[in-house]
């Protein structure tokens, strides 16, 4: 086929949603975004019984689009919970399957990207790939240690899209992606920040489980003599504790909203009121709140660069916060001494998705065998 013709079917499945999207070579042809109604996916019993489901609302797209099977040259879909592994594309093979089917490592909805993708390639005759699953481990061993042995320091982080967007930042500056040295913040209802250099994500907080920058809904990183007493004091139990730490902390939790721009007005109003603290700690005005997530995003980053020894090529902001003008300013101004800060709005999921299945089909990268464990 010629270089600029492949046919790519990307799928990214979502607890309530069914994206995917039909490109030519690197350009997006069409896009859909299929909402199911909840009581339609808890009719299921397990997730993967959504299978077929799935599957029929994405031959639907490719009927309406005018696409047949037979044209696909590739099918790649969002990689779900597997252990731990190196950043890349897979080929989605059958011990894949099998711990995604199983559940092995958590169920998620993003679990069925993979079989989707392998369903649909197996009757278009081609390759199924899935690209940098949130599971991406390249810590290196200064990384892993958290201060006690018991809680070694796990990587769940937003890979597809810190590793798009690291790639995109080294070609506009006209380098390798191996060759860069990047901070990549990725910001939206959870924040991740990691430090990339030579290639591989080697630091990174633990986005899942509530380590670092506190968010619109997540706790971040809490004082730990706190936490001990809270667990065993407040007679909450561990669910109600794991939903405070994941949904009910960050911004949610001091101003009831999860939503940036609303937090950005109230910060706003509060400023032109001259409003500027010395309330109690629990109740802070949204002025206080803005600039503590700011400044939490900003230690983060600025940490790294210190794992990254002070050679930075550039601050890379992403993800859904990125979009907020003030935010992006007050974090350039707390940032921007270190290195170049590059913003990026948004997630590239879907164009990260195709871009890796390109690479694979013009042999640019290595397709990478997954192994279960035993």
């Amino acid at each position: 086929m010629p270089t600029g013709d492949e046919r790519i079917l990307v799928i990214n499945p979502g607890s309530t949603s069914t994206k995917a999207a039909l490109f030519r070579g690197s350009e997006k042809t069409a896009e859909t975004t299929e909402a199911h109604d909840t009581e339609d996916v808890s009719a299921f019993e397990r997730l993967l019984d959504q299978l077929f489901f799935r599957e029929g609302v994405i031959r639907n797209f490719l009927r309406r689009c005018g696409w047949k099977e037979s044209d696909l040259d590739a099918v790649v879909g969002r990689g779900g919970m597997l252990h731990p592994l190196e950043g890349g594309i897979y080929d989605v093979g059958p011990d894949m399957l099998v711990d995604l089917r199983s559940g092995r490592y958590g169920e998620h909805a993003s679990n069925l990207g993979a079989p989707l993708a392998r369903e649909i390639a197996d009757k278009a005759d081609c390759p199924a790939f899935i690209v940098d699953p949130v599971v991406v481990d390249e810590l290196d061993d200064a990384a892993r240690l958290s201060g006690h042995p018991d809680l070694p320091r796990r990587s769940v982080f937003h890979a597809l899209n810190q590793r798009s967007v690291a790639r995109l930042t080294a070609r506009n500056l006209g380098k390798d992606y191996q060759d860069c040295r990047f901070i990549v913040a990725h910001m939206g209802g959870g924040i991740t920040v990691g430090a990339h250099c030579g290639g591989r994500v080697v630091d990174v907080n633990n986005g899942l489980d509530g380590d670092g920058p506190f968010t619109p809904e997540r706790t971040g990183s809490l004082p730990a003599g706190g936490m001990v007493s809270l667990c065993f004091r407040s007679g909450k139990s561990e669910e109600e504790i794991r939903r405070m730490i994941k949904g009910g902390g960050g911004v949610v939790a001091y101003c009831g909203t999860n939503d940036i721009r609303e937090l950005v007005r109230r910060a706003e109003c509060d400023r032109s009121e001259g409003l500027s603290g010395g309330i109690t700690p629990d109740i802070p005005p949204p002025s206080v709140v803005f600039e503590a997530l700011c400044r939490q995003i900003a230690q983060a980053v600025c940490a790294h660069g210190a794992t990254l020894e002070g050679e930075v090529d550039a601050i890379i902001f992403t993800g859904g916060m990125a979009c907020s003008e003030p935010l992006m300013k007050r974090l350039e101004a707390m940032c921007g001494w270190m290195a170049p800060v590059k913003v990026i709005p948004g997630e590239r999921e879907m164009e990260a998705l195709a871009e890796g299945a390109l690479r694979a089909l013009r042999g640019e990268e290595v397709v990478k065998q997954y192994h279960g464990k035993i």
